[in-house]
């Protein structure tokens, strides 16, 4: 059992990009599980995007051109959860894990990717929690700060958090976030009035993430982030 994680920092890439990205990092870490790349943490921000999980209610082809028109991208997923909005100024954590070598529970790592962000959000002075919905919240649960889909495949890990940095939020209010109607959404960067960027928030993040998940991390230098990044391009 491994509990070495290694950081892929992806930079800003399209979700097409992520999406392949993803698919090369679980083929690796599914296939080789006795590897030198047994799990994965890929950090990475979007261009703008709204994104689809399995549960597609009220998003048919009308609502999908009508969000394209605001000049952002559409994609149909296999994660859990339904409508929400990726872009800059958003940490998006994809970690490929192969939960075998943690605990082979869905339901337990969810429980500890929404720890991971509420201990991140205690670190920076704000309280977190969840609640009945997906997600992490704040404002006694009226906000939410962070998103939460992810899919799982013979216990290896896709997709993952999305937490708001400094997101222009103006890009939710042309949806539902996440099909919960009357709850708003929000940033580190509002809640804290001043202008918290992703750059900012990546190292408690990982400090944040070995914790919770008590493993330890290990920077791919360049030439395994190339090699993955590559590889999803082909």
């Amino acid at each position: 059992m491994s509990r070495v994680v290694h950081v892929l920092r992806a930079g800003r890439l399209s979700y097409q990009a992520g999406l392949d990205l993803q698919r090369a990092v679980s083929s690796t870490v599914a296939n080789s599980p006795n590897g030198p790349l047994r799990n994965v943490l890929i950090l990475t921000e979007h261009d703008p995007v709204y994104t689809v999980g399995i549960r597609t209610k009220a998003y048919g082809p009308e609502e999908e051109r009508r969000l394209k028109q605001l000049g952002a991208d559409f994609f149909r997923t296999n994660r859990g959860g339904l409508i929400t909005f990726h872009g800059p100024g958003q940490l998006v954590a994809y970690p490929v894990l192969n939960l075998k070598n943690f605990q082979p529970s869905v339901r337990w790592y969810v429980c500890h990717v929404e720890k991971t962000v509420i201990e991140l959000c205690r670190r920076f002075g704000i309280r977190a929690e969840t609640t009945q919905d997906t997600g992490v919240w704040v404002g006694g649960g009226e906000r939410k700060i962070c998103a939460i889909g992810i899919h799982a495949s013979r216990y290896v890990t896709t997709h993952g958090l999305a937490l708001n940095c400094d997101t222009e939020l103006d890009w939710f209010g042309h949806i539902v976030p996440c099909g919960i109607e009357g709850k708003g959404v929000t940033s580190l960067s509002r809640e804290l009035g001043r202008k918290v960027t992703v750059g900012e928030v990546t190292g408690t993040f990982l400090d944040s993430f070995r914790d919770t998940l008590e493993c330890d991390l290990e920077e791919l230098d360049e030439d395994g982030r190339l090699a993955l990044v590559g590889s999803s391009s082909k």
